[in-house]
Order: C-alpha cells, then structure tokens, then sequence
C-alpha cells in the first residue's frame, strides 16, 4: 500500500469512527428517559422536547458549518465542533435541574452539526467516484450503530451507577480522540472527482469556492429539493423509532419482569434486531453498480428498498415477544447470554429476528444511496451547504417523528393498554415512507440532467489552459 493510500484509509476511518462516536451521544440520552426525569422532578414527556431542541439545533448549526466547509480548512473546524460537543456532554453529567440539562444539550447539539456536514464535505473528496455508495455507506452505517452503541451504554451503565457516568464517560473519550485528528491530511476540494484528475496530477488546486449568491440555485434544483423531501418523509418514520427500546421495555414488563431487567433486555434486543443495518454497504455497492448503467437506476433502486419497510416494521411492532425465559438478575452479560440462547431456541425470538433482519436492511438500503446522490448532484464546493440543509431537512422530520409519537401516544394510550397503544402509533408514523419512496421515483429523471450537468462544468473547470 503507497503511503498516499494508507493516509487516504486513514483519514476515512477517522471520519468513520468519530461519526460513530458523534451517534453514540445521541442514542445515550433516549434510554435514560425515565431516570433522568425522575432525578430532575419534571414529567418524562418533557425529555422529549430537550431530545427534540437537541435535534434541531444540531440542524440548524450544521448549516453554518456545513457553508463554512465550502469555504475555510474543514480539519481545524472539525476539532473546534468535536471540542464544543465534549464540553456540552460532560456540562450535561453536572445538570441540577430541567433549564440547566436543556441548554447543555443545546451546546452538544452546535458541536454535533459540526460533524455531521464537514465530515461529509471531506469524506466526499476522498471516496473514489466508482464506490462513492459503498464507501458512504461506511460512514452512515457507523452513524446507525453509533445510535445503538449509546443506547446500550446507557441502559447498562445507568443499571451500574447512575445516569451521569455515561455522559461523564463519553466526554472523557471523546476528548482523547480529537488526537486522531491531527494526523489526518487535509483533503484537497474535487480531489476524487475523474473529471478533475489531469489538474490534481499537475499539482494545481479545484480554487472555486461557494458564495452566499449560489444557495438558492442549490436549493432550488431539483434533484436537491426531491431529496430533502424523501428526507423528511423518512425521517418522521425512522425518528419514531427511537421508541423501540420503550415497546420492548412495555412488552417485557406485561410478561412479568421487572423495569431493569426489561431495561437491560430492551436495549440488548434494540441492538440485536439492528443487524441488518450491516448490509448497507452491499446496498451501497449494488447502486454503485446500477448506476453505472443508469443514472436513474441508483434513486429507483432505493424506493423499492424503502417502501418495503414500512410492512416489515409494521410485522416487527405487532409480533410478540412470547415465552421469552430470563433469570431474575440484572447482571447485564448473565441476561444477554440468556437472551442468545433465547434466540436459537425459541421459535418466536427467533421470527421476531428473522422479520427484524429484513427490516433493518430494506431501511439501511436509503442511507448511501442517498449520501452518494447528494454527491453526485452537487458540485465539490456546495456538498458540505447542500448536505446541511438536507440534514436539517432529515432533522424536522426525526424531531416530527419524535415529538409525533408522542402527541398521538397520547390519543391512542386513552383507547388502548401498554403495548397496544405502541404499536398502534409506532405504525401509524410508518406510513410516511410511501411519500419518501415516491420521492426518489420522481427524482429520478432529474438525476439524470442534473448529474450530466455537474460532470460537463467538472469537465471545463479541470482543463489544463
């Protein structure tokens, strides 16, 4: 491997790994809910809006630093945004009361944008054109199972001291990995771009940078607006999902267990029944190959994928967790060892991880196929902007979900018991990925004008005068 190579692995797994790490201080604060609002004297229903304000403002900073990416070296801005998170993760383990917990979230939160925009502005001029899907795939998948990794954080290390070591943790690691950063090498803009190659060779700089004038063309392009709609759309399903550890815990506990244990249980199945989000980089690989052949078949692909997971969540809300067998302990690798051999010997464990498998897979189908159209409808200079607003896009969407779940839990709990009610509105909140698959179907012919639009200005902006 030339040494150029080995930066260029480096730098992606950096970029993969932080984001990870990045997720897994937004899945560590659903799971504990309950604990912390005990803990602060106010209703569990106003977690919700600190988790909802989290999200937003997470949003709406990543369009700041999503323009500043297009602009100023993305390195030092990374390290600033991972240094501002820290601060408001561990700021968030000392929260004495509800107003103190909310605004450490919203300094976590402008950290958090940092990452999610300039870390995709930089992966993007890294990855090779031709496995630009699989690559991205990398990185939203280690977002995914960042999500799940702090969910389990939480439920187990809450269970062990109390709910401000997982946050105290996080932020002491967090602060040990920005040295990663220091030996990654800045990527040059369009260095990945075949159009750009002959002026990368001669050692000459891609120097057009964004401009506040050109962020309504971008906004107002068609693949981009198609796209932030899919997001949005997608985004109130999956960001009901959040509420899956709650159904288990609620299933768990009408079988006659009690709350830690079913805490624990929860988040080990939570994480389990996520599995099939590894395929992502075979989804991502397979609208690689597709769309050599087609510059529509990568969008068509992917809506197939995600209309096929709303019944194959629905199935997975409404089967039941049956004859489940768990000692009395709370000792958490004694409850997960029990839980595997749950999982080989009993018939209904066992569907409930089949149906899971392939729900999990159709949804992780949308992640790099969606990043990888962003960039191949965009221009090197504008990804990092066009990414910040689709992501804030993605955000009202999960803060939609989120808040939404709870607005019609609330109906559907006056008419149903725990865990009816649910499931009953977890499924009502997948019905919006007809709308998001619909969404790329449409986007598909302009996928084509506009991508052939970017190659032919990459093309005039790389000759060598």
């Amino acid at each position: 491997m030339s040494l150029q190579k080995f930066k260029t692995v480096y730098a992606i797994s950096v970029y993969v790994s932080l984001a990870a790490f990045d997720n897994i201080v937004i899945g560590l604060f659903p799971p504990l809910f309950k604990i912390i609002s005990h803990d602060l004297q106010v209703p569990i229903s106003s977690m919700g809006v600190v988790s909802a304000v989290n999200i937003l403002v997470t949003a709406f900073s990543s369009l700041f630093w999503g323009y500043l990416s297009g602009k100023h070296h993305r390195k030092r801005l990374v390290i600033v945004g991972t240094l501002i998170w820290v601060a408001g993760v561990y700021l968030t383990s000392l929260s004495g009361s509800y107003i103190h917990l909310m605004l450490c979230q919203i300094i976590t939160g402008v950290g958090l944008g940092c990452i999610a925009s300039i870390g995709f502005s930089a992966l993007t001029d890294y990855v090779p054109y031709h496995s630009r899907g699989m690559i991205l795939s990398l990185w939203g998948m280690s977002q995914g199972f960042g999500g799940i990794a702090g969910a389990l954080i939480a439920s187990i290390i809450s269970t062990m001291s109390s709910w401000r070591f997982p946050f105290e943790l996080l932020a002491i690691i967090g602060l040990l990995l920005i040295v990663f950063y220091f030996f990654v090498e800045e990527p040059r803009f369009g260095s990945a771009e075949p159009e750009l190659k002959k002026l990368m060779d001669r050692g000459m700089n891609y120097t057009y940078r964004i401009g506040m004038s050109q962020i309504l063309t971008m906004i107002g392009k068609r693949s981009n607006l198609l796209l932030f709609l899919q997001g949005f759309f997608m985004n109130i399903a999956t960001g009901s999902l959040i509420w899956l550890p709650t159904l288990y815990i609620s299933k768990i506990e009408e079988i006659g267990y009690g709350t830690k244990i079913a805490m624990i249980v929860a988040a080990f199945l939570f994480g389990i029944f996520q599995i099939g989000g590894t395929l992502s980089s075979f989804f991502g690989y397979l609208g690689d190959k597709m769309q050599r052949r087609s510059y529509k078949a990568r969008a068509l692909i992917t809506a197939v994928f995600v209309f096929l997971t709303m019944p194959l969540y629905i199935l997975l809300f409404i089967f039941p967790i049956d004859q489940l067998s768990l000692p009395d302990t709370t000792n958490s690798v004694t409850l997960f060892i029990s839980l595997l051999g749950d999982l080989i010997s009993n018939p209904w464990i066992l569907s409930l991880f089949v149906i899971s498998l392939f729900a999990s897979a159709a949804q992780s189908a949308n992640t790099p196929n969606w990043l990888a159209l962003i960039t191949d409808v965009n221009l090197p200079e504008h990804r990092g902007t066009v990414f910040s607003i689709a992501n804030l896009a993605n955000s009202l969407g999960r803060t939609v979900g989120n808040l939404g779940m709870g607005a019609v839990y609330a109906i559907v709990s006056i008419y149903l018991h725990s865990p009816g009610d649910y499931i009953l509105t977890m499924s009502l909140l997948q019905i919006p990925l007809i709308p998001s698959a619909l969404c790329y179907v449409f986007m598909a012919k302009y996928n084509v004008r506009d991508i052939h639009s970017v190659k032919k200005t990459l093309v005039k902006r790389g000759k060598i005068v």
